[in-house]
């Protein structure tokens, strides 16, 4: 339910994010299993606003997970702006390895209107990275310095994705889009060290995908797990502020590629000052915890655009109530947590 009482409903069939003005398209506004929504965001404000150029956010990130590493690979434009990112983490040595590119005017940069609707790149000098989608799912590529990368993920069609469109008015509205626990195999080189990622490891990926008007200010929060639990595989992603009060969430626990949904705000509890302490997600059909075991932090400053993350990488413990009334168990899933703060 949202705040006005309206039911916040699935949507079955595809659908455009906006109106031919380049408003939100009411019809839009809902949730899916499957990717429905054409991201058709016009560079024009319907009101006649300049602002609305630069309100226009997308991006397409993943980030994998294996026994010995965690990834974070990232393409954005702001339209005034693209901001990308290489990330990588050897989580015995807890060394490092990244590079950001920010592009003025956001060029060279290809993001699809759809998730999975055609390639994706950015680059900047030495710094490139592409997403394609192949037969076997998504082929994830980045080049940087001190690392590369060539990852597929094997994205089985059958499996659900939650995606949802959050209206905070008729000009600010948000497309979000995740899909866990996908297997992942390839190659990594760190500092020309060969690494082999297996898919049977287990190694597992998530996909975000972001397409929308932001206000000005926003502070958002967001997880995710992914592993085997009790024989199933299981994928949690959760998340809040951004929707608090809107009636849409991004909540779901997706058992053996099926969503199911949890439409309630969650209550979320860290330490601010170490959050490398756990955290706790709670709600009448959420009790989990996050035990970090490395925090990631990130700035950008750039005239008006200032955006801080805190991102712990961890393992997950607790249950989640699926549809049908069931406690699962989330233990040992393994993700992250983040807390994002942006004036962009």
């Amino acid at each position: 339910m949202r705040d006005d009482g309206a039911v916040v409903a699935e949507i079955t069939h595809e659908v455009d994010l906006c109106l031919p003005s380049g408003a939100l398209n009411p019809a839009a506004v809902g949730w899916t299993r499957t990717p429905l929504h054409r991201a058709n965001l016009r560079t024009g404000d319907p009101l006649g606003r300049a602002s609305t150029w630069a309100r226009t956010k997308r991006w397409d990130s993943w980030s994998v997970q294996t026994p010995e590493h965690c990834v974070v690979l990232q393409l954005s434009s702001l339209n005034y702006a693209a901001l990308h990112e290489v990330w990588v983490l050897d989580r015995a040595t807890g060394v490092q390895l990244g590079s950001t590119a920010t592009v003025p005017l956001a060029r060279d940069v290809r993001l699809p209107s759809r998730y999975g609707g055609g390639p994706a790149r950015g680059q900047s000098g030495s710094f490139a990275v592409a997403f394609d989608p192949v037969a076997e799912g998504m082929r994830l590529r980045a080049v940087a310095p001190r690392l590369r990368l060539n990852l597929v993920v094997e994205e089985v069609r059958e499996r659900e994705s939650l995606g949802v469109v959050v209206p905070w008015s008729d000009r600010l509205f948000q497309y979000s889009l995740r899909q866990v626990a996908l297997p992942v195999r390839g190659r990594m080189w760190l500092d020309e060290r060969e690494i082999t990622v297996e898919r049977d490891d287990p190694s597992w990926a998530v996909a975000g995908f972001g397409r929308g008007r932001w206000p000005y200010s926003v502070e958002w929060i967001s997880a995710v797990g992914s592993g085997l639990v009790d024989g199933v595989t299981t994928g949690l992603q959760l998340g809040g502020r951004w929707t608090d009060g809107t009636g849409t969430t991004e909540n779901a626990v997706v058992l053996d590629g099926r969503v199911h949904r949890i439409n309630e705000d969650l209550s979320w509890a860290y330490d601010a000052a170490d959050r490398g302490a756990t955290w706790f997600v709670t709600g009448d059909r959420v009790q989990v915890q996050l035990r970090p075991f490395h925090v990631r932090s990130a700035t950008t400053k750039l005239g008006v655009l200032s955006t801080t993350t805190y991102q712990s990488f961890g393992t997950w413990t607790g249950w989640v109530v699926d549809d049908a009334g069931e406690r699962r168990r989330v233990d040992g899933l393994v993700g992250w947590a983040e807390d994002v703060t942006s004036r962009w």
